[in-house]
């Protein structure tokens, strides 16, 4: 079998099968990160597969980087073990502007991806419907800031954003009524799907995403042209050399809990990867971590410098500290600190920047709200107390060793 020796049921053991498998076990050390009983650790068939992928994708596409690379690799091989998956991670492949590769790289994947199903202009009823516990297909989406860039197109498609969240996660079924009885029937969403797009997807995409930033060739970066007549049967055969290796090893990939450098949602999106390269073996498994830790960090640096209900927490933090830590602050004072900070995005939030009401709306999710209190001038105004905070503060940014004071000009 490519990629590992299976016993079948019929095999004899020999006597000498015996003696070998006693001499292996006293030779043996333990298995380190990366390793798994079972799997040689030397490359196997499927790790050389996995390199003649990367190769065709280099050929057309100039990856950000070399984890960004391994990634795609791992993903596109992926999609041809779905069944085994309890996660079906997305590829979200995005660009900061037009001609940085994005379609070109969701061309490169459809066409070495299992059973591909191109979505553009399909309704979510139609996809959902051409989803299959048995054999899920790969959804492809290009050009997906059409459907999530503005918040009148992201309230028109709320129907398949739903349906790419649910799909995620095995046995998370969508309901419709169907037939001449109107009668409630359960679709299958569980899918692998890849997305690209200018600018980021919406929030709860992106955190189910294996995340590929793409950038603009520079001057010196040169790329072969692609024609789909002459260039596709070579993916094409990669596709099915992926599939004939990883098909049979479908009973391996379920029982594998392989050791993960991440943990919750990202080690969720990221296992398939990781099993992947552990199966093929040599350079991929150590490979395949590096990229995981790396970019899921990349990805968790990024919510915190975008995200702005995790900004608004850690500036209000340091408000506090500038102006020494007082059981309360107005919210005019408040206000005032942060719309008086030039490197914080706050004085161009909305016309007038930062108001008491879209300070409100920052932290309502935290169950924080102002409320009219008594200051040490006997002055009542409104306000908050410092210990409102507390708990959002260490659950969503904790405290740095040495903070710095946020104060009228100083940089967050």
């Amino acid at each position: 079998m490519p990629g590992a020796h299976l016993r079948s049921e019929g095999d004899e053991e020999t006597e000498a099968d015996r003696s070998d498998c006693s001499h292996d076990a006293e030779e043996q050390a333990p298995s380190g990160p990366g390793e798994v009983p079972g799997i040689e650790p030397e490359a196997t068939e499927g790790a050389q597969l996995l390199n003649d992928l990367r190769a065709q994708l280099t050929r057309y596409v100039v990856m950000p980087s070399e984890e960004a690379l391994t990634a795609v690799t791992l993903w596109i091989a992926a999609t041809h073990l779905q069944r085994a998956w309890q996660h079906a991670p997305r590829l979200a492949v995005v660009g900061p502007a037009k001609r940085c590769g994005k379609s070109r790289l969701l061309d490169m994947v459809t066409e070495t991806v299992h059973h591909r199903l191109i979505t553009m202009n399909a309704s979510p009823a139609a996809i959902f419907r051409s989803i299959t516990d048995e054999d899920p297909p790969t959804l492809l989406l290009d050009e997906a800031d059409t459907l999530f860039g503005t918040a009148k197109a992201a309230e028109k498609n709320e129907e398949l954003r739903g349906l790419l969240n649910a799909g995620h996660q095995r046995n998370r079924p969508t309901l419709r009524v169907t037939g001449p009885e109107h009668k409630p029937v359960a679709f299958p969403t569980f899918a692998m799907a890849a997305l690209a797009g200018i600018g980021d997807l919406p929030d709860t995409i992106m955190d189910r995403s294996v995340v590929i930033r793409m950038r603009r060739r520079a001057a010196g970066e040169k790329v072969a042209s692609f024609r789909v007549g002459r260039d596709t049967p070579a993916l094409n055969a990669i596709r099915d050399q992926l599939a004939a290796w990883l098909t049979p090893l479908y009973e391996r990939a379920v029982d594998l809990e392989p050791s993960m450098p991440v943990e919750d949602r990202a080690a969720d999106t990221w296992e398939p990867l990781v099993i992947v390269a552990d199966l093929a073996g040599g350079d991929w498994p150590a490979l395949a971590r590096a990229a995981c830790r790396s970019m899921a960090a990349y990805e968790a640096g990024q919510d915190e410098d975008s995200g702005l209900k995790t900004r608004v927490l850690t500036d209000i933090r340091r408000a506090f500290v500038f102006h020494g830590d007082p059981p309360a602050l107005r919210t005019r004072t408040l206000l005032d600190c942060l719309n008086e900070d030039a490197e914080a995005p706050w004085a161009e939030y909305g016309a007038t920047g930062l108001t008491a009401r879209g300070l409100q709306e920052l932290l309502k999710d935290y169950g924080i709200s102002s409320s009219t209190r008594r200051f040490p001038d006997s002055a009542q105004a409104k306000g908050f107390a410092r210990n409102q905070f507390l708990d959002a503060w260490a659950r969503y940014c904790p405290q740095p060793e040495a903070p710095a004071a946020l104060g009228p000009g100083t940089a967050a």
